[in-house]
């Protein structure tokens, strides 16, 4: 049977803004370095395959260099591409088994819910060389085992960030997201996402970085829901709300192309 690959922007309603992720649907398993390659062929911030499996779909996500253990952007495009496609009635909860675990999805008044693992940073000393490739000053550095977190007090100095992404490449981590409150009275908090060392200088909408950032400003706002704006040159919108240890995220996403692998 030909392999269905669709192409996906997450985290918006208008095609060519949010993050843009592929999401491949399998029939059989397949060589882990097949799917490195074509994740590289499609040179997004990450490429989803799918399998389905006993109860729900197995799930891996690829950058173009590197197999990461968690994406929030292309897990929600491949919610969408399945009950877009019939592969799931949109009644029904998708399930996906993963390297972090299960990870669910609901479809609720055209947005997409996400059941992820919180990620909270605990307030850390910068590496050296961080802010230096950042080029700024921050007012809390937080480090979740995976990710940098630095906190802005002014939106404009965010938009402004222009960083050394050769430096930055070099600190031990998967990415650096800076945040700040938002101007806009319709979002609370805004962000950015950096990753050079996974191969993705900026990333347009990042959900698993949102993991992280929906505890922080939970406890800074004393609010346990949200609407957070990442922006960079795409943009795109991220509900999130609290419950306990979870994350629940919700977005919307909009198919650009699909096709078929020869």
């Amino acid at each position: 049977m030909p392999i269905q690959i669709h192409q996906v922007d997450a985290f918006t309603n208008t095609p060519f803004k949010g993050n843009p992720a592929a999401v491949c649907l399998l029939h059989e398993k397949v060589e882990e370095a097949w799917m490195q390659n074509l994740a590289a062929e499609m040179n997004l911030s990450e490429t989803a395959f799918l399998l389905r499996g006993e109860d729900g779909f197995n799930l891996r996500w690829f950058t173009p260099t590197t197999e990461v253990d968690l994406c929030g952007h292309a897990t929600l495009a491949s919610a969408h591409v399945l009950w877009q496609e019939g592969w799931l009635s949109r009644d029904k909860q998708a399930r996906f088994h993963t390297r972090s675990g299960l990870l669910t999805a609901e479809f609720k008044d055209d947005w997409i819910e996400m059941d992820f693992p919180a990620q909270p940073a605990q307030e850390s000393p910068p590496p050296p060389g961080l802010l230096q490739a950042m080029g700024m000053e921050a007012s809390f550095v937080g480090f979740n085992g995976v990710d940098y977190l630095l906190v802005l007090e002014s939106e404009k100095t965010l938009a402004g960030l222009n960083p050394d992404f050769i430096q930055l490449a070099k600190i031990p981590c998967r990415g650096v997201m800076v945040t700040s409150s938002s101007d806009l009275l319709d979002y609370d908090f805004v962000s950015r996402f950096f990753a050079p060392r996974a191969g993705i200088n900026e990333d347009p909408v990042t959900g698993s970085a949102h993991c992280c950032l929906a505890p922080f400003w939970a406890t800074r706002l004393q609010k346990t829901e949200m609407i957070a704006f990442q922006a960079s040159s795409r943009g795109g919108v991220v509900k999130v709300r609290m419950l306990e240890d979870r994350v629940l995220l919700s977005g919307q996403a909009v198919t650009v192309f699909k096709g078929e692998l020869s």
